[in-house]
């Protein structure tokens, strides 16, 4: 597992500030919430001994019992330690640098970012997919973004996770934070069902079992029951946007369409706005549109098996390649600089830009 690369600096995908960030650097209160997930996850661990071993083993007499949730639990535990390593370890997406890729290329010669040194031009924006970030000026890929947390761009970002050691979750740690959220979600069913099954026996046979070993019971449930509601939402909804091929920003900002518009002939507006529109300059009605389109448009859904395939890999691969997605979610396939597109996103971005202008003559 790589290494992170160095920071860049910026802000969060803000097309229209140049200032420059000092790089981030990582503090102490930065690993906070970090170390609170394993505390989380380490805590019912005594409890969860107690019961196996006052419970399963000396009143069931069950070693078949006790040594499948032992088996379990514990596999379940290794499984989410180790995805969450692998979210914290590795880089989570580096933007190829222009300037390094000129001097390998040119030997030492000027680099690309060099030769645009100075203004750019006002009528380019460098934000559009492919083009450039104007904090980094470096290379902005398809479905990159600039993070200000981290002061960098980030291949297909889904977002800032400050409980990963305070990093950004995106191409190339995605499919382990997954495994991870899962691996956490069934852990906390897991020992949940096994502890609702164990006090409902202490309930019914009262003089079989000690008096402390109910409490460890009560509480295992509990706790188990709140981190699975907690954590459970998360991990489906990551579920959900794998199926239809979104990240978490892609989701949440439906105004990002606007930068995929086809060009708006001035001509057809009865006021002016940029190219392409910002979200400020629309009417109320023109936001609606956007925001609705941003629920049914999907401009990289091909389909849930292709849009699987394309976080996780296809299913015929080599078996350490399997090795890997069981231990910490694997890595997902590409370079994570170029991705395809659904065939008829170019259709609805054109519906969409027509609907835009309707409203604007409505208004």
């Amino acid at each position: 597992m790589d290494l992170g690369q160095p920071l860049r600096s910026g802000s969060f995908d803000s097309p229209g500030d140049d200032d420059e960030d000092s790089n981030v650097a990582k503090r102490w209160y930065h690993y906070i919430p970090v170390s609170l997930a394993v505390v989380f996850l380490l805590a019912p661990q005594p409890s969860i001994l107690y019961v196996l071993l006052h419970y399963h083993l000396l009143v069931l007499q069950s070693t078949v019992f006790f040594s499948t949730h032992l088996l379990m639990t514990y596999t379940l535990t290794f499984l989410a330690f180790c995805s969450l390593i692998a979210c914290i370890s590795r880089d989570p997406g580096p933007v190829p640098d222009p300037k390094q890729s000129e001097e390998n290329d040119n030997g030492g010669e000027m680099s690309l970012t060099e030769a645009l040194m100075g203004p750019p031009p006002e009528d380019e924006d460098y934000t559009k997919p492919g083009k450039w970030c104007r904090v980094c000026w470096a290379p902005k890929p398809e479905r990159s973004h600039h993070c200000s947390q981290c002061g960098r761009c980030v291949l297909k970002m889904d977002h800032h996770c400050i409980w990963m050691a305070n990093k950004c979750i995106g191409h190339r740690t995605y499919p382990s934070f997954i495994h991870f959220l899962g691996s956490a979600t069934f852990l906390a069913l897991y020992v949940a069902a096994v502890n609702i099954q164990a006090l409902t026996f202490a309930f019914r046979n009262p003089l079989s079992i000690d008096e402390l070993t109910p409490v460890h019971e009560l509480f295992l449930s509990f706790y188990c029951l709140v981190f699975a509601i907690v954590i459970g939402p998360f991990f489906v909804y990551h579920l959900y946007l794998v199926s239809t091929n979104q990240t978490t920003v892609e989701s949440l900002s439906p105004f990002l369409l606007l930068r995929q518009l086809p060009p708006i002939s001035p001509e057809n507006l009865t006021r002016k706005f940029s190219d392409p529109p910002a979200e400020h300059e629309l009417s109320y009605q023109q936001r609606r549109l956007v925001k609705d389109a941003g629920n049914t448009m999907h401009l990289y859904d091909l389909g849930w098996r292709k849009n699987w395939a394309q976080v996780f890999g296809p299913v015929r691969v080599p078996c350490r390649v399997w090795l890997a997605r069981i231990l910490w979610g694997g890595s997902s396939p590409g370079d994570g600089m170029k991705f395809p597109r659904n065939p008829k996103s170019d259709d609805m971005l054109a519906r969409l830009a027509t609907e835009l202008i309707k409203a604007d003559r409505q208004d």
